[in-house]
């Protein structure tokens, strides 16, 4: 049973007490691990980041994209414990991990529970991700719609051309160049090399990031996310539970959270920014800024979905970072690195540290909460005391979290 039972009155405040992930690593390989050891290293890692015993965890929300329905329970029956909970099994396309910290987050918010595991993970195959073409209704086929009757469709895989098509509006209505795309590539991959966590950790010159091999018109492999195997945990607690297992010291509170799904300027307004996401980002953004009572600036590090180099550029303005069609001049400025405003993406992101779907939006969590305690080693950014979580699922959802490092003296209802 919950420590705290009640169902209504204010919402409860919701804390992360522990993260763990794998290493993410490219499919396919001889030594490669199946989903459920993937995930057993995830959660063991967050467990025992939180100091506390598998039998505590009263529900688990566990996300993946490609796999049967039951995976969830599979990934931890064997590894984690055989305790009867509530196990959740989530897919929200690339928004899958985020979309289980959501649900988790939530069950512990309205007090269903005060100890709640999330999980994601992701055994992919090599090469561009597929569309499977069975009898069923494609679930982006109306995304798809505006991108054709706008650019066209051609026979290469649909994310990049998705994305270089958002990039080439972006370039047409705001002159926007290559180049700054291309830096963004170049600054992910750099930031990797200090992530033990990531799939590539080499740096690479801005030349070679835009000569590197084209994916789709302007957009280079080195600009584009990996396919990659790996999983993320993390515990969620209530302040209850905080207080009765003493995690105060690394408990790191989720200050707002918000999952938005597309809107109708997705799909009417023509425009393929809109329909890979940018308004669900803006709204999402919007009101966590406005139950946190943060703004931009507030801000000290971020992660956000850089699929590829165009949607991290696209996702500055979405979280009004800077004003719409000044991304690329915020690039210039070099406020997305150490040393400028923000420092975006010190993991490496989805484009150098990899991106094993279910794992994603996990695995920058538990990238904001090392960054918070102060954990994070050669890719610390000095003094971060508030963090900002984006996690976009083309189909669509995006889910936008705030946190703040710190345990309340008393307790207090949500913003």
């Amino acid at each position: 049973m919950p420590l705290a039972t009640s169902q209504s009155g204010p919402l409860r405040r919701v804390f992360v007490v522990g993260v763990g992930m794998t290493k993410f690593m490219k499919p396919g390989l001889e030594n490669s691990r199946d989903y459920p050891d993937l995930a057993k290293e995830a959660g063991q890692k967050a467990l025992a980041d939180a100091q506390i015993p598998y039998s505590v965890v009263e529900q688990a929300c566990i996300g993946y994209v490609y796999g049967d329905s039951t995976c969830g329970q599979r990934s931890i029956y064997h590894s984690l414990g055989l305790t009867g909970i509530p196990i959740i099994n989530v897919n929200n396309n690339c928004a899958t991990g985020s979309t289980a910290l959501f649900m988790a987050r939530q069950l512990i918010q309205g007090g269903m529970a005060d100890c709640v595991l999330a999980l994601g993970f992701e055994k992919m195959e090599k090469g561009s991700i597929l569309t499977n073409s069975s009898h069923r209704t494609n679930p982006i086929d109306k995304h798809l719609e505006v991108l054709i009757n706008k650019y066209g469709l051609s026979a290469k895989p649909v994310a990049p051309q998705m994305f270089a098509c958002a990039g080439k509006e972006h370039m047409e209505k705001y002159g926007t160049k290559v180049e700054q795309f291309a830096k963004i590539g170049w600054k992910n991959h750099k930031h990797s090399v200090n992530n033990p966590h990531s799939q590539f950790q080499q740096e690479y010159s801005l030349d070679e990031v835009m000569t590197s091999r084209e994916v789709f018109d302007y957009l280079t492999v080195l600009q584009c996310c990996p396919t990659s195997d790996g999983a993320a945990a993390a515990i969620l607690a209530s302040e209850i539970f905080v207080r009765k297992y003493g995690l105060e010291s690394k408990a790191v509170e989720i200050l707002a959270q918000e999952m938005v799904t597309d809107l109708p300027s997705s799909f009417e307004d023509k425009s393929i920014i809109k329909m890979v996401g940018f308004d669900m980002s803006k709204e999402a953004a919007r009101k966590c800024y406005e139950k946190s009572g943060l703004r931009p600036n507030d801000i000290d590090v971020i992660e956000l979905h850089d699929c590829f180099s165009v949607n991290e550029l696209l996702t500055y303005e979405a979280l009004g970072l800077c004003p719409e069609g000044q991304g690329g001049r915020l690039v210039d400025r070099g406020d997305n690195t150490y040393g400028g405003k923000w420092v975006i993406n010190p993991s490496g992101g989805l484009i150098s540290k990899g991106h094993p779907l279910g794992a994603t939006g996990l695995a920058q969590c538990a990238e904001l909460c090392w960054q918070l305690r102060g954990e994070a080693g050669k890719r610390q950014v000095p003094g971060a005391k508030v963090a900002l979580q984006h996690n976009l699922g083309i189909g669509g959802a995006v889910v936008v979290t705030i946190y703040k490092m710190g345990f309340p003296e008393a307790a207090s209802c949500q913003h």
